[in-house]
């Protein structure tokens, strides 16, 4: 099942009976029934900042002060923020905007819009400015909640911005400029991914290999785009990648770099797998476990590769990692998508539609990653670095 933190799950219920936080033995007792009335609740602060408050083990009257005064001023059905010009701030349009350069993975585009969140921010305290950047993830986390690599990227994005002592000491306007220069160090560091990752793989692919893809992973096709530029000599098999038939696109991608390809109906991997040297795929998200959710059918790839001793390499970038702990197939989200079998299906059959798996990391042999080259094991230590 999926693991979340303890703000994440308090975040999704309703603030009915919020939790004191100044609650000691020398506390007044509980007001009457006719004060309550009167003031339903006293403690408008978020569950996040209630789990926020019960960490750092010492609340301050003025931190509740801020937190309270933040929470009125940005409440949660209305997010959003104006800019000098006067013209509202969405972040939504912002990551649309984003969103169209073709070569932007979603989850960047998520970060260089929580970075404009930053720039556009009226905020006058670390806190409401904090309030902003968390009501804008959530946001941006909503608008697909099946998407993996958009949520780990926007709670990376979180903890690198704010994880800093630093802010603590400096005056407000400081802080802002601190916390903008690391939203834009992590938007640049995580668009630099594909192509370092593309570089740490190169040791791996010798002359004369045959390498197995599936799918149309834009890491992968950096990968066989920078062997090919260095002059490797190879050639790919590419599953069609039914119903999107992603192979088919990346095929014809590397038929133009005069890559030597061969495309394969995806029930042909097992029969052609004595050609393999290799399997390399993307990911959509990678797990505490070490394994990998990618576009359905990878994991029995793997599976195949697996028991005819195929090395399978994984090629994702770390703002993929996820603090998520799938048991089984069944414990993924669905992500559905439509299914053309070319042929009148009965009305009373039912058709699988999810769009991914579950990869268990015994059936990977290495992760590259713009952390390093990774064992699946030691994936829970790097999100123990990133995350903390």
């Amino acid at each position: 099942m999926w693991r979340s933190s303890a703000s994440f799950i308090l975040d999704k219920h309703q603030n009915n009976k919020p939790i004191s936080l100044t609650h000691s033995i020398d506390s007044p007792p509980p007001p009457s029934a006719s004060m309550a009335d009167e003031n339903p609740n006293p403690n408008p602060i978020s569950a996040y900042y209630q789990t926020r408050a019960a960490h750092h083990g010492i609340v301050t009257s003025e931190w509740l002060e801020q937190a309270q005064a933040a929470v009125r001023r940005y409440p949660d059905h209305d997010y959003s923020v104006s800019p000098v010009s006067g013209r509202p701030f969405s972040v939504i349009e912002e990551f649309n905007n984003w969103r169209q350069q073709p070569d932007l993975a979603e989850a960047v585009a998520a970060i260089r819009a929580l970075a404009a969140v930053i720039r556009a921010s009226e905020a006058t305290t670390m806190m409401e400015l904090e309030i902003e950047l968390k009501k804008a993830s959530d946001t941006l986390k909503s608008w697909d909640t099946t998407s993996i690599s958009l949520t780990a990227g926007c709670d990376l994005f979180m903890r690198y911005v704010t994880r800093t002592s630093a802010l603590e000491f400096e005056d407000f306007n400081s802080a802002k400029s601190r916390v903008l220069e690391r939203a834009e160090k992590f938007g640049e560091i995580s668009c630099r991914a594909r192509r370092i990752i593309a570089i740490l793989s190169q040791d791996f692919i010798f002359d004369g290999c045959t390498i197995l893809v599936h799918g149309f992973s834009r890491v992968v096709f950096e990968i066989l785009k920078t062997s090919a530029q260095n002059k490797k000599v190879f050639r790919v098999l590419c599953s069609e990648g039914r119903p999107d038939k992603t192979g088919v696109l990346l095929a014809k991608e590397l038929a133009k770099l005069d890559i030597p390809v061969k495309l394969l109906i995806d029930s042909a991997v097992a029969y052609s797998m004595d050609e393999v040297d290799m399997v390399f795929v993307g990911a959509d998200g990678v797990v505490e476990s070490g394994g990998i959710i990618n576009m359905m059918g990878t994991y029995q790839i793997a599976l195949v590769a697996h028991s005819m001793n195929k090395p399978v390499y994984v090629a994702a970038e770390s703002y993929k990692f996820a603090r998520l702990y799938p048991l089984d197939q069944k414990d993924l989200e669905p992500a559905l998508r439509p299914i053309d079998f070319s042929v009148p299906v009965p009305p009373k059959v039912e058709v699988e539609r999810s769009a991914r798996d579950y990869t268990p990391p015994q059936y990977l042999t290495l992760l590259f990653t713009d952390l390093g080259v990774l064992t699946p094991s030691v994936v829970s230590d790097e999100l123990i670095q990133l995350y903390l």
